[in-house]
């Protein structure tokens, strides 16, 4: 109860990178360590729609054991190659969404960030596993996450998220097995708390 009363005074404390109003798309949502819903619990979410009709995301540190291979078994380029699907979220567990990283959008993606992209095709995606430049990548998702119009807001000032800005190489380069200590790291830097 007493971190839950700490983080949930944090945007006051630290800036407009963290207040419950600075919630849009592409910014990242740490979850508190109160946080006991099992959807969330330790998660770090990619914020990729938000708007009046509500907000969508994406759960990044989530890596299941299933191969993208056997996932998407009629694209032969992905035939012995060691991409993992990540759970996005509990909300249409059966979708597959594609997050990417590139100079140039795909067609029939949107853009989250600067440079990042969800959407695409699996045209899209064989010619990122063949022919991506060096700073290209991509991953993806089973199933996403979703609030209602206001609702993240509303857990956002209870002081179940921090937020943070977009970051490309948080997303697609750091290990998501330590992704949301990291980021809570991040979170709780400026100032002393204990877990």
């Amino acid at each position: 109860g007493g971190l839950l009363s700490v983080l949930s005074a944090v945007p006051a404390l630290a800036g407009k990178e963290l207040l419950p109003s600075s919630v849009e798309k592409g910014v990242l949502l740490v979850a508190s360590p109160s946080l006991e819903d099992p959807n969330f619990r330790e998660s770090v979410v990619l914020v990729v729609q938000h708007g009046p009709e509500g907000t969508v995301g994406l759960i990044l540190n989530r890596s299941t054991n299933v191969l993208l291979s056997k996932a998407l078994p009629d694209l032969t380029v992905l035939k012995g190659t060691s991409y993992r699907l990540f759970a996005g979220g509990p909300v249409e567990p059966s979708r597959l969404l594609l997050l990417f990283r590139l100079k140039e959008p795909p067609a029939d993606a949107r853009s989250v960030f600067d440079g990042v992209y969800v959407g695409g095709t699996p045209r899209f995606l064989e010619r990122m596993i063949t022919q991506a430049k060096p700073t290209e990548t991509f991953r993806a998702f089973a199933g996403f996450a979703a609030w209602a119009p206001r609702q993240l807001e509303a857990e956002t000032l209870l002081g179940a998220w921090g937020i943070l800005p977009p970051d490309s190489v948080g997303i697609f380069d750091k290990d998501p097995a330590t992704l949301w200590q990291d980021y809570l790291s991040r979170l709780q830097a400026p100032r002393v708390i204990s877990n």
